[in-house]
């Protein structure tokens, strides 16, 4: 504000003019704050200090390991049993149902030299 001739009446006066405007407005705040269902301003109270970090000692940390690395390998040792029980035993050959084994030695099997002499050769 300017610097003017202002005498100390006129300045209390408008002190309390704006500290009375000042009431109105904090009024007329706290009844929309009411109707809109929100808690009334408090004065702001300071925050607790952070909690500090903790600290963990070497050895600690080894514990941890430590364990992890059983439990690891204790997972790993039931992985391979599961595995080596779904393991299957090895191929059985099938055979051939009974009627198409009757068919085959009717027939005879084919062997290399008698399809090469019934095919045509390529020099013909």
């Amino acid at each position: 504000m300017p610097e003017q001739n202002l005498n100390p009446e006129i300045l209390t006066a408008a002190l309390q003019g704006l500290e009375a405007q000042r009431a109105r407005l904090d009024a007329h705040i706290a009844e929309v704050q009411r109707m809109l269902g929100a808690r009334p301003r408090q004065p702001a109270t300071p925050a607790a200090p952070p909690k500090p970090n903790r600290r963990m000692s070497a050895a600690g940390r080894k514990r941890i390991a430590d364990a992890t690395r059983k439990r690891w390998a204790e997972y790993r040792r039931q992985r391979a049993e599961a595995a080596a029980k779904a393991r299957l035993p090895a191929v059985v050959k099938k055979t051939a149902p009974k009627k198409t084994a009757k068919k085959i030695t009717a027939k005879g099997p084919k062997t290399s030299a008698v399809k090469a002499a019934t095919q045509p050769t390529a020099a013909e």
